[in-house]
This record gives C-alpha cells, sequence and structure tokens, in this order.
C-alpha cells in the first residue's frame, strides 16, 4: 500500500506541477501586463512633458513677440502725432517768414491764430481734450492746488477759483493735472 501511497502521492505531485506551471505562466502573464502597462504610462509621461515643453516654447515665443509689437506700437503711436504736427510747424515756419516784413500788426496777429487754431484743432483730432476746471470742486486727482485764497463767493468756497495752468485728458485718460487756485 505504500507502494500505491507513493504512487498516489507521486501522482499528486504530477499532478500539481501543471497547476504550478500554469500559476507560473500566468505570473509572467501579469508581469509582462505590468511591463506593458508600465511602458504605456512612461508613454503617457513623456507625451505629455513634450505638450508641456511645447506649450511653454510657445508661451515665451507669444511673449517675446508681444513685447516687440508693444514697442513697435509706442513707437509708430507718436511718428503718427509728430507727422501731424508737421503741417503746424511748416505753417509756423512761413509765419515767422511774415513777421520779418509784416507791418500790420492785425495781419500777424491772426495768422498767428490761424497756425494755434491749427495745433489745437490737430492735438483734438488725436484726443486731446482740455479740462474745465474754473467753479468746479477741487479734486485732489485732477487739480494741483497752487494757493488757496480767499473765496469771492460763498458759493466758491471749496471751488477752483482759477486755472494757472490747465489740465488735459489724452483719449479720456488724465495726462497733466491743473494747476489751480482753490477758494476757502
Amino acid at each position: 500500500m505504500q507502494t500505491n501511497g507513493q504512487a498516489n502521492a507521486g501522482s499528486e505531485n504530477e499532478q500539481s506541477m501543471p497547476e504550478e506551471n500554469i500559476s507560473n505562466s500566468s505570473n509572467t502573464n501579469n508581469e509582462s501586463d505590468e511591463v506593458t502597462a508600465l511602458e504605456k504610462k512612461e508613454q503617457e509621461v513623456n507625451e505629455i512633458r513634450d505638450k508641456y515643453l511645447r506649450l511653454q516654447a510657445e508661451f515665451d515665443n507669444y511673449r517675446k513677440r508681444t513685447a516687440k509689437e508693444r514697442i513697435e506700437l509706442m513707437q509708430t503711436a507718436s511718428k503718427e502725432v509728430i507727422i501731424s504736427l508737421l503741417d503746424v510747424l511748416d505753417d509756423s515756419d512761413r509765419a515767422v517768414k511774415q513777421l520779418e516784413n509784416a507791418t500790420d500788426v492785425s495781419a500777424v496777429k491772426d495768422g498767428v491764430m490761424l497756425v494755434f487754431n491749427k495745433l489745437r484743432n490737430t492735438l483734438q483730432a488725436k484726443g486731446l481734450k482740455p479740462m474745465e476746471s474754473i467753479h468746479t470742486s477741487f479734486d485732489p486727482d485732477l487739480h494741483d492746488a497752487i494757493t488757496e485764497i480767499p473765496a469771492p463767493t460763498p458759493e466758491l468756497v471749496g471751488k477752483v477759483v482759477d486755472t494757472l495752468q490747465p489740465g488735459y485728458y489724452l483719449n479720456d485718460k488724465l495726462i497733466r493735472h491743473a494747476k489751480v487756485i482753490v477758494g476757502k
């Protein structure tokens, strides 16, 4: 019986071996599945890293391009204003030549007023607007108070009595504060 027991034990070993082989092959499959999954993840990481680097390079190029465009825009914006003022400069040169030979003061006055009005109209066409300050409430965001004087009337207390230097807006943005005298 021992022989049979050993034979039975031997056959059990033989039967269990294939099971071990099957489990070993399933472990190999699991390991190969894990390796392929790991490779896929590494490939995804590489793709994401590549996208990130490309995006970073694109942003850097965009930043450089916009900075260059901003500089060019500022240069060309002043160019446009200067070109429009060249006509006024030409008129001023003609007025100086006329002043040398002029005997009629009223003609000289009219010529100077024409040049001055042309300058004012050209600047207004470019967006320059003078600030109205007289008899308005004093606003430290818009006005620079030079001095205070006694108000001529009670309703002018705390208001602008006189303007020494007008303030200006360029396209509704304050570019120069008005220098004013305030009533107290």
